[in-house]
């Protein structure tokens, strides 16, 4: 009796170093053929179209109008995708060859038909079959925009070079530099970036405050009505944001809002001793600041209400019971069950409100337009780093590379911060297997 043939792994993937070489040695005939295709097909478009749009992402052109530097730009990024898909493809074909050896010497016969290839990743590779095109499309509708905007952060691209009339030039990390170095533009990133900051943290802890407080106290059991109540604090939530937003403009108006015409004139007439002036809610911009940091917090909180809530419920009266017999007070309650609780399941979506927030255009934009008053740069008394962008896109001296570096620096801040959140909360552990 003869011993069955045994696939050696090192020369199937050596052989796969031409693409379907190596299923061919393993007699996957019709695997080795769409390899082949595959990788004959790539060599074709590379030969055709990719090696021009690689080079022509190099250079951005040389004649002014003939050449458009932005479309190469993109065009040469397309290709790059298309590489870096050709790549994984290759790698793939080889660790198939070396694993199909293996899988052929355990005494597993390796799939040669069409119809055992179908079986075979209908019982093996169902996640990846659905997985794979969800990787595709990620790959040319999220990374694909990024790395343009990438590409443009590290150019000219502004106003006095508007493509195909002028010609784009890689100017490497200029554009970076400009915003901490260059004077006009450090002061107005330094003041947007700061004041950005400072609208995240105070918006969202408002919002996050109001939202667990009112869920706290409509959780009592001695508060009646609480669906009454419920329906109440979910009507800023049930009122699209920009309407809302649009009719507190109005409302916080100097000269003829509610605020300062009705509003704070009842309270001083009640209250004569108070005295309260009338704020320049739309034209002081540390006034405008309290009014959209206000704004934010009645518009966000019944998000953490309705989340908070459902959390709350969850919690075990036991715990409270035992608690009140040992003599715990109410904010030790709070303090020791409720809140840790609150904590522990709702911290990644705490964080995801303050990342919001860091790019909550509609806010600024709506209320003011980011105004009033003037940082330098193009940049409102009140504009945070996403409204600063978009007027730096918008505005008649358009700058784009200097926004696509903003950009650029805001993914990097946000991305780092929840990472490190996440990370030191536990978010993501899913523990082990």
């Amino acid at each position: 009796m003869t011993d069955p043939k045994v696939q050696d792994p090192k020369k199937a993937r050596l052989l796969s170093i031409i693409p379907g070489l190596g299923q061919f040695y393993n007699q996957q005939i019709l695997k080795g053929i769409i390899f082949l295709i595959g990788f004959i097909g790539f060599a074709i478009e590379f030969i055709v179209f990719g090696f021009q749009a690689i080079h022509d992402l190099i250079t951005l052109g040389s004649q002014p109008v003939v050449d458009n530097s932005l479309f190469m730009m993109i065009e040469g990024t397309l290709q790059i995708l298309v590489l870096v898909f050709a790549v994984i493809l290759y790698i793939a074909n080889i660790y198939d060859a070396g694993n199909i050896a293996n899988q052929i010497n355990l005494g597993k016969p390796a799939s040669k038909t069409f119809m055992e290839m179908i079986k075979n990743i209908g019982d093996g590779g169902f996640p990846y079959l659905f997985s794979i095109p969800a990787y595709f499309l990620m790959l040319f509708i999220i990374v694909f925009p990024v790395l343009v905007t990438l590409f443009i952060a590290f150019s000219n691209y502004d106003f006095l070079h508007v493509p195909p009339a002028h010609l784009l030039h890689w100017v490497g990390f200029k554009n970076f530099t400009s915003l901490f170095f260059l004077s006009s533009y450090r002061k107005t990133f330094n003041a947007v970036f700061g004041w950005t900051i400072i609208w995240t943290l105070l918006a969202t802890t408002l919002q996050l405050f109001i939202g667990i407080f009112t869920a706290v106290v409509a959780n009592q059991d001695f508060i009646k009505f609480k669906r009454f109540f419920g329906v109440i604090f979910l009507l800023p939530w049930a009122i699209p944001a920009f309407i809302s937003i649009m009719s507190f403009s109005n409302i916080f108006n100097d000269s003829a809002g509610a605020i300062n015409v009705q509003v704070i004139p009842f309270f001083n007439k009640i209250l004569p001793f108070l005295h309260m002036p009338l704020p320049s809610w739309k034209t002081d911009p540390n006034w405008t600041k309290v009014a959209i940091i206000m704004i934010q917090g009645w518009l966000g909180f019944p998000y953490i209400y309705v989340m908070v809530t459902g959390i709350l419920q969850a919690i075990p009266n036991d715990l409270y019971e035992a608690a009140t017999l040992d003599g715990a007070t109410a904010i030790q309650k709070f303090s020791h069950i409720t809140a840790p609780t609150i904590f522990t399941v709702a911290a990644p979506i705490f964080i995801t409100q303050y990342t919001g927030n860091f790019n909550n255009f509609s806010m600024i934009y709506l209320f003011n337009d980011g105004g009033p008053g003037d940082v330098g740069g193009g940049a409102g008394g009140t504009d945070i780093l996403i409204s600063w962008i978009y007027k730096l896109t918008t505005g008649q001296s358009p700058q784009y590379s200097i926004a696509a570096a903003v950009t650029l620096l805001i993914s990097v801040i946000v991305i780092g911060v929840s990472l490190i959140v996440f990370k030191r909360t536990g978010a993501f552990d899913l523990g082990d297997d």
